[in-house]
């Protein structure tokens, strides 16, 4: 098409180019152009929040913004927030915390929250919830949302803990 226009960016530290309508929402820019499916859509207008990741460090509903105001920067979804074996502290606190039911809301959740404990690192129980009130999760009452971010932010402040926690549950499982 003759209005194409070509759009690079950094996402999740690889740089990534592709030649997209310049019309494209962020999020299926991701999803359809970068396959990096993480990133979900729930409504298309803003309100709940699945669709959440980091734009130069800052939490975006990434179906509010089209790619091409994206070009040139960095952008973290929630496959780049870690691995097997090396998860985030997010992603540990959930599993261990049982932040999760469905899962749907979950990559919103974690990139917003990773956007809190950057800004600040020891927020209360209050300030949790002021700063995911913009990600909608339909199974929880968010409390164990809640239980995890904090347990996250000790885990942030406290590096080596993560790893003996994770090595202690994944113990706690093993078939003998």
């Amino acid at each position: 098409m003759a209005n194409e226009v070509k759009v690079s960016v950094k996402v999740n530290g690889t740089d990534r180019v592709a030649t997209i309508e310049p019309r494209m929402l962020l999020v299926h820019f991701l999803r359809e152009e970068l396959q990096l499916t993480g990133t979900h859509i729930g409504c298309d207008t803003s309100q709940c929040g699945a669709c959440t990741v980091m734009v130069d460090g800052e939490a975006v509903k990434s179906c509010t913004m089209l790619a091409v105001q994206a070009n040139g920067c960095e952008l973290t979804t929630v496959e780049g927030l870690g691995v097997i074996g090396n998860l985030h502290p997010i992603q540990t606190s959930f599993w261990e915390k049982h932040g999760l039911q469905c899962g749907f809301c979950t990559p919103g959740v974690m990139v917003a929250a990773i956007a809190l404990l950057e800004e600040n690192p020891h927020p209360t129980d209050e300030e949790i919830r002021e700063a995911l009130e913009g990600v909608i999760c339909r199974c929880t009452g968010y409390q164990f949302i809640v239980e995890a971010v904090k347990h996250a932010a000790q885990l942030m402040a406290n590096p080596g803990e993560e790893k003996v926690a994770l090595a202690d549950s994944l113990q706690l499982g093993e078939v003998r």
